[in-house]
């Protein structure tokens, strides 16, 4: 936590970057090239694809050996990065004098690999940062202490956040990956556009977006758009941004799950290509074995078992105006249960500021309820497992109340499932 005694640190206000879906479509992508394509082309495409991802990968290790995704059986741990600027996009999204890793999002796999969790780590989260040396240049970086999460890619790129946050959570993250703004649009246009909702039209100058309300399926600029608003959604804040962000995910995810997109060739290979020309993997992920591994862990995973979650912090620390201070009780309590792979659930109203649940979406389970019910909805699954058991699993007799079996809400987080359909809401609402 913060010392009382550090001063307010301020940064200058920069256009942000936000998405980190691009994992789950590449990992379902590079299997998809491998087992649908013809023999002969696929020979070749993905000759070409892996050369691109191996000449683009990143070592994290600091020189360590690493296993690969296929090498063993379990859970496990990926960090995805998304930075506000890119030497190669120019200034077509405003100019900037820093890269800043403005979007830091932790998926965990359980070690049954059928459920998992997806951690949005706030950009202005203040965190301690470990030392750490840039892989590229050998540059040593000291420890830093009270720092926005968002200034650790300067200290050594994604290998430096990488420790930062594995150092945050206790969790060991041995694979990462990185994005920037023009393959989030190469990526979404791969896909085909993704549908996202809007409970009141948005229109956001600084970000570009103008949407109607209701549905609209976005891709290219616009998806864009959508992901780096803030000034349009909810309270105008970072974290209901990230509301947002876990909307477009888990539509995402849904879409990469249908069948018109897992079966349609050309935007398997398409998606293909933008990953590979987008993306830089960690050198741990960055082999067609370790993807298509990766690919077979992740197919599994229900919607319902697949849930979205904020680090939880506070923006109303006086010494630290405008930033997310962690709330450190909270976090423990979460990351106790990743790491255990125990089971929770979210509060009933828990999206945050930035979306609310459609009407008819995947019910959560209603705090303080003794018999497991969702108030006459269908129980939820929790977060890292199965349903709630029903009477007849829990070995109740007929015309008795069984015990609660109803996983723990875990109070002060927010999120939400891959399953659940939320609208985003207009700034003010």
């Amino acid at each position: 936590m913060p010392s009382k005694l550090d001063p307010p640190l301020k940064h200058a206000e920069r256009p942000r970057f936000g998405t980190a879906g691009t994992l789950l479509k590449l990992v379902a992508i590079a299997a998809s090239v491998v087992l649908v394509s013809g023999a002969s082309v696929a020979a070749i495409a993905v000759t070409s694809i892996a050369n691109q991802v191996t000449a683009n990968s990143i070592d994290i290790s600091g020189g360590q050996s690493q296993p690969h995704v296929g090498a063993f059986v379990g859970g496990f741990n990926v960090l995805i990065v998304g930075t506000d600027n890119d030497a190669s996009q120019g200034d077509a999204f405003g100019e900037r004098d820093a890269t800043l890793n403005d979007v830091n999002i932790l998926l965990h796999i359980s070690a049954d690999q059928k459920s998992g969790v997806v951690v949005s780590l706030p950009r202005d989260l203040i965190v301690d940062h470990p030392k750490c040396a840039d892989p590229g240049t050998g540059e040593v970086f000291d420890a830093t202490y009270n720092q926005a999460l968002n200034t650790g890619y300067e200290r050594g790129g994604l290998a430096c956040i990488t420790s930062t946050v594995a150092n945050l959570t206790g969790l060991e993250i041995p694979y990462a990956g990185l994005i920037s703004f023009n393959g989030v649009i190469e990526m979404t246009n791969a896909v085909g556009g993704v549908p996202i909702c809007l409970n009141e039209p948005i229109t956001d100058t600084d970000s570009g977006l103008d949407l109607p309300a209701g549905t609209t399926v976005v891709k290219g600029a616009d998806a864009l758009a959508f992901l780096r608003t803030r000034h349009g959604v909810g309270d105008g804040s970072d974290l209901a941004r990230i509301s947002s962000q876990q909307q477009y995910l888990s539509s995402l995810v849904r879409t990469l799950k249908s069948a018109n997109t897992l079966t349609d060739v050309t935007k398997l290979y398409g998606l293909a290509q933008a990953a590979a020309s987008n993306i830089k993997l960690s050198t741990s992920l960055a082999s067609l074995d370790s993807m298509v591994s990766l690919a077979l862990a992740l197919k599994d995973v229900d919607l319902n078992q697949l849930v979205f979650v904020q680090y939880p912090g506070t923006t109303n620390d006086p010494d630290y105006p405008g930033k997310v201070v962690p709330t450190t009780s909270v976090a423990d309590e979460l990351f106790a249960k990743i790491k255990a792979d125990e089971p929770f659930t979210l509060d009933a109203n828990a999206t945050g500021p930035g979306s609310s649940i459609v009407d008819g979406g995947t019910a959560t389970p209603t705090p303080g309820a003794t018999d497991g019910s969702t108030d006459g909805a269908t129980p939820a699954p929790d977060a890292s497992g199965s349903p709630p058991p029903s009477p007849s699993d829990a070995g109740a007799s007929p015309g008795t109340t069984p015990p609660s079996t109803a996983p723990a809400v875990i109070d002060g987080v927010t999120g939400q499932t891959a399953a659940q359909q939320t609208c985003a809401n207009a700034f003010g609402d």
